[in-house]
């Protein structure tokens, strides 16, 4: 199936691992000139040369830490200045910590909503005039199926990327004459490396093995197993594309069947 991305310009925040480098290697594969955005760490021009190595693709890497207003702007005007246009911006960025609610300061809730909400709005801000004088646009923000059902411990991420889903449904409407679209990818528990490290911190909280946690979230799962980042690189794939021009102001799950709701 042709997607109609080749030479469209995606923009992927959190784009040096997890979901975020499944996306762009999608995004490239189907032949879209990628910029990918992460802390200044080895982590960005690795990622970068394994994108190219894997698509044959452009793909450039820019320092921004997206919990800071100033990098997260920045992060879309060096991209425009490289490629001089913007066709796909996917938000992402890493999930706060596990933590319960009285153990929450003030410091770490402004922390996560700076990265976690103040961030796509920002990155949306700079980048939706250009696709409004385009009249072509796809904006995808990866959230969490905590959006739906809300999950024991991340109360951060649970009160904070809720946001996201109204600030997408309000945003779908406003820009839908202009042929753009806004949608949220949810994604259950997928095999990154921060679920990784989220199921050693919870194991060392329970004296229990991150195994023995993996395969109880794998057991809630009716596909029994947990979600593969390239998964969600296709759905995000198909949702920037030309064929899913008619999908906008919706948040759809990939979750193997763990949220039990009907909407």
């Amino acid at each position: 199936m042709d997607l109609g991305l080749r030479d469209k310009v995606a923009f992927v925040a959190g784009g040096s691992k997890g979901l975020g480098k499944a996306v762009a290697i999608e995004l490239s594969k189907e032949g879209a000139r990628v910029a990918v955005c992460a802390r200044e760490r080895p982590e960005l021009p690795a990622a970068v040369e394994e994108i190219r190595s894997i698509t044959g693709g452009e793909v450039i890497g820019i320092a921004a830490d997206l919990s800071i207003s100033d990098q997260a702007k920045n992060f879309i005007r060096k991209g425009l200045e490289h490629f001089g246009t913007v066709d796909v911006l996917v938000n992402n960025a890493g999930g706060p910590p596990d933590r319960k609610f009285l153990d929450i300061g003030e410091d770490l809730w402004n922390f996560a909503f700076r990265l976690n909400l103040l961030s796509a709005i920002t990155m949306i801000r700079e980048a939706v005039p250009i696709m409004i004088e385009k009249r072509w646009g796809r904006i995808i923000n990866l959230a969490s199926i905590a959006v739906k059902q809300p999950i024991e411990g991340l109360i951060l991420s649970n009160t904070i990327r809720i946001g996201i889903v109204g600030l997408a449904k309000t945003l779908s409407n406003e820009l839908a004459s202009y042929n753009i679209t806004v949608n949220n990818i949810c994604p259950a528990y997928t095999m990154t490396e921060r679920v990784r490290k989220l199921s050693a911190e919870i194991a060392g909280k329970k004296g229990v093995s991150s195994t023995e946690i993996i395969r109880g979230w794998e057991s809630q799962i009716p596909m029994g197993r947990l979600g593969r980042p390239e998964e969600i690189g296709a759905l995000a794939a198909f949702l920037a594309s030309e064929r899913a021009g008619f999908i906008t102001g919706d948040s759809i799950q990939i979750d193997g069947g763990w949220y039990k709701g009907v909407t």
